[in-house]
Formats: C-alpha cells, sequence, structure tokens
C-alpha cells in the first residue's frame, strides 16, 4: 500500500495529496490521496497542492475569519453581546488560557498552513521543479514562500512580545522551516521576535522577485500573491518592527509620488472611488490580498468562523449575524472628528428602540456567508508610508497630509488636511492613527497597531485593559504545543 503524503503541526495529521482544484477560486476540492513518490509527478498534482496552500490560509480558523475577528475584538471598539468562550469572549475579556479556543486553533491553523508551505517546498525541491520547468517552479515556491512568512507573521501578533520591547529579542516562535509528515518531529525550541521576523522578510524578499507582476485573470490578482502583494506586505511587517526607514522604501515600489496615487508598477492598485463598493465587488484594485468564499461546501469559513456571523446583528435585528459582538458606544463611533457625513458610518446599523446598539456592517452577505476577506488594501500601504515619512523624518511631511489625505477624503470630502492643520508631527501621527481605527474597523489590524507601539490595551465594556508589562498582553502558548514539543516554553 502506497505511503500517503500527511502534514501536520502539533496534533493534526491531514492529507495534502489531491486530485482536482478550482483554480479560480483557489479552492482544490478533495477527491483522492495519492502516494508519496508521485504526488509531485504531474503538473496537475503540483499545481493542486500549490492552490491548497491558499485553501489553508483561508481556514476558518485563520484568515478566513478567526484571525481577523481577534485583532479587532482585544482592542477597544466592541463589546461582547454573548458570553460565548467558543466565539472569544476570552479574547475580548483578555484572559484567555493555553487551551482556550482560540488560542490552541489559530496557532494550530497557522501551522497547518506553515507546514503545507514546507513540505510544498520540500517537494518542489526534490523533483517538482522538473516536471512544472524552472520558471513556473519558480513563481509557485513564490507563492508558498509568502504564504509562509505572512503566517508566521501572523502569529508573532499574538504569541508573541513586539519587536519594540527588546528589538526582537524576546521569544518569538518554533521557526520550522522542513516538513513534518508524522509524529516525532515536534521538539524545537522558540525562535526570538527578531530571528522568526527576519526569515518574514527573508520569505518575502524572495517571493517579491520570482512572483509575477500581474496575471491575466483579473480576479487573480486579488486572490494569489504577485510583486506587490509581497511589497505590500513588506510595508506592514516593517512598520511592526518600526523600521520606517524600510516601509518608505518598499511602499515607494507601489505608490506614486503624488495624487492621485497608484502603483506606477505591475497590479495598478489605487483607491477605488466609493468605500463601499471595496466590499461588494471583491476583485477591485484596492483589495491587494484577499481571501475569496463561495457557496460550493468547503469553500466559505465554516460554523461560528465568519465576519458577519460575529459583527453583523441577528436577523431581527436588520442583520445577517448572530449578532456577537456590537460597537461600543465609547469607542471609535463616538469620534467627534469622524463626521456625520463620512461613507464609511454607513456601515454602521442600528437596532433597538428603548436600549439602541449600533453594529459594524461591513460584512453583509448571509449564511453561509460568502464575503470575501481583507488581508491587505492599498488604503492600508499609504498610510503606512504616511506614518514611516513622519517619524522616520520628524516633521508634519507634505507627503504624509496628502496620502493622509487621499484616504479621508474619498470617505469625506468635507475634511481636508493641510500642513497647517498640525502644530507638530505628534499631531499627524494622532490623525494617522485614528485614520487607521476608521478606515480598518472590522479588518483585524487595531490589535497589531496597538502592540507594535507598545500602547496599552484599553478597557471597554467589563474587559479590564491591558498594559504591556500585565500578564494577557500577549496569549500564552498552546497546550497542545507544549504538550508536544518538551523544547518551547510559555509565554
Amino acid at each position: 500500500m502506497n505511503k500517503k503524503i500527511i502534514y501536520a503541526a502539533g496534533f493534526s495529521m491531514l492529507l495534502i495529496g489531491l486530485g482536482a482544484c478550482n483554480r479560480d477560486l483557489l479552492t482544490p476540492i478533495p477527491q483522492t490521496s495519492v502516494s508519496d513518490a508521485s504526488a509531485f509527478s504531474t503538473t496537475n498534482r503540483i499545481q493542486t497542492q500549490l492552490l491548497s496552500l491558499y485553501g489553508a490560509l483561508k481556514d476558518g480558523n485563520f484568515y478566513g475569519g478567526r484571525y481577523v475577528v481577534y485583532g479587532d475584538i482585544r482592542g477597544e471598539e466592541f463589546i461582547n453581546e454573548t458570553s460565548n468562550l467558543v466565539t472569544g469572549s476570552d479574547v475580548w475579556g483578555m484572559n484567555p488560557t493555553n487551551s482556550a479556543t482560540a488560542v490552541q486553533n489559530l496557532w494550530n491553523a497557522a501551522y497547518l498552513a506553515i507546514n503545507k508551505c514546507n513540505i510544498f517546498l520540500d517537494g518542489m525541491a526534490a523533483g517538482g521543479a522538473t516536471v512544472v520547468g524552472a520558471d513556473v517552479s519558480a513563481r509557485y515556491v513564490a507563492e508558498a514562500k509568502l504564504i509562509r512568512g505572512l503566517s508566521y507573521y501572523s502569529l508573532l501578533q499574538y504569541y508573541a512580545r513586539p519587536y519594540a520591547d527588546g528589538n526582537g529579542s524576546s521569544l518569538g516562535v518554533p521557526l520550522r522551516l522542513t516538513g513534518i509528515k508524522g509524529t516525532g518531529q515536534s521538539a524545537i525550541a522558540r525562535s526570538t521576535v527578531a530571528e522568526v521576523y527576519a526569515q518574514v522578510l527573508k520569505d518575502l524578499n524572495e517571493a517579491e522577485a520570482a512572483l509575477p507582476a500581474s496575471y491575466s485573470v483579473v480576479s487573480d490578482n486579488t486572490t494569489r500573491a504577485h510583486k506587490n502583494t509581497a511589497i505590500a506586505l513588506k510595508t506592514r511587517v516593517y512598520l511592526s518592527m518600526q523600521n520606517y526607514a524600510s516601509v518608505i522604501t518598499e511602499a515607494n515600489k507601489i505608490v506614486s509620488a503624488a495624487a492621485p496615487f497608484s502603483a506606477p508598477t505591475g497590479v495598478k492598485h489605487q483607491l477605488q472611488p466609493d468605500i463601499t463598493t471595496v466590499f461588494t465587488t471583491y476583485a477591485n484594485a484596492e483589495s491587494i490580498f484577499s481571501m475569496p468564499m463561495t457557496t460550493t461546501t468547503g469553500d466559505f469559513p465554516g460554523t461560528q468562523n465568519q465576519l458577519a456571523y460575529y459583527f453583523s446583528p441577528t436577523s431581527a435585528n436588520g442583520g445577517v449575524g448572530n449578532g456577537e459582538y456590537s460597537l461600543n458606544p465609547k469607542g471609535i463611533i463616538a469620534e467627534p472628528t469622524w463626521t456625520a457625513t463620512d461613507k464609511r458610518r454607513s456601515f454602521i446599523k442600528q437596532s433597538g428602540t428603548t436600549t439602541i446598539k449600533s453594529w459594524w456592517n461591513k460584512y453583509k452577505t448571509a449564511s453561509p456567508y460568502t464575503d470575501w476577506v481583507p488581508v491587505i488594501r492599498y488604503s492600508e500601504v499609504l498610510l503606512n508610508l504616511a506614518e514611516a515619512k513622519v517619524r522616520s523624518t520628524n516633521t508634519v511631511d507634505a507627503q504624509a497630509v496628502a496620502l493622509l489625505n487621499a484616504v479621508r477624503n474619498r470617505s469625506d470630502a468635507a475634511t481636508t488636511y493641510t500642513a497647517a492643520s498640525f502644530a507638530a508631527p505628534a499631531n499627524i501621527i494622532s490623525s494617522i492613527l485614528l485614520e487607521r481605527r476608521i478606515e480598518f474597523l472590522g479588518e483585524g489590524l487595531r490589535n497589531n497597531d496597538l502592540v507594535r507601539l507598545l500602547q496599552t490595551i484599553p478597557a471597554k465594556g467589563t474587559a479590564p485593559s491591558k498594559a504591556p508589562n500585565e500578564s494577557g498582553y500577549i496569549w500564552p502558548i498552546s497546550a497542545v504545543e507544549l504538550a508536544l514539543n518538551n523544547l518551547a516554553k510559555d509565554n
């Protein structure tokens, strides 16, 4: 009997040999498993395994939903309504344990994606490259490296101290770079934060070099990695490291010097005129990378993972979700400079008569919840660059003002900043960070922004604040990892 290809991370073992694929949606549908010897023997099998890497990334416990949800509910913008541990009430309350659903499942999903990438890379090196040819192989390997780099970066945002705390000298996560095909291969010490970031950047740099500039199929420019995807993600990574000079270097590759801002090479990324269309017409020039969803079984996030399930009210309150998290009335929606005519306020939906609650209705599709999940948008690159320009020059930088205006004016034409709007560099930084809270509400970036700057995570409702030196500022390591990996230390 042929040996099946198995991939594992911690306790999980799943088949990666697949027999058919859905190229457009990056969601191969398993029909058969294949032998270890033949897994990389044909171009179709290799392509199927490549596309399955995206399927692992968009798992409901990872970028299919929960990674994004956790990034928002750890911050101050939402109030928990259901007290359900399965849907993250402990994450919201800032007290998850090693055995918490969120802590274990996110860790597991991320390492499954990483290990699947590793097995793919090992297989390509062992003979797959010969089957598809050097050019195709280089592109496929680059896609795998981008997914692996993004996965490791994402783990750092929850399970490791911020880079700014000790310049990356704290413990990061185990850095696994070869495929695990069986048990007994889990023991590996945690690398430092700096070492993991170095690997993330190595993966993204190598990905950029070999990825295509664009795809002929328009939707692929949003759902598959290309050169600008790697560049955009590097602006996020360098911002998390407070390496502002490198943010500028990367962003300048895909941001023109003056408004209207657009990418001069590769996919012509630019802001969409109407923010609401970004979340209805998913394949667009602003959405650099998104996780696509359809109604096909297995091609949507799954039970209690979906963004609309968390943030949209119940049908009784005019929504399509389960009403898990309402908007904090003392959060960003109370910000007076976020004007009533700002188009982004159209995402707010209110319910009730005596007691009025507000909900975030950015994601609107009903069950099975097929909203595409945003990973990174062009507006983030613009604000990353704006922040880096101000912090690196310690001035009210003219381009930074223009970049901030581009994002604000798109939704609020009545508000225009000038250099005179800001008395000092600190004032424009505050405005940029405020703009990020508005622009990316419900997209999972709030946690990243708080921790990269070593800011206290604010209290909300009954949930306490968490200062950088307090227990709970970062998550504990998964109990399953600690049980199987005797070299891993807990936080």
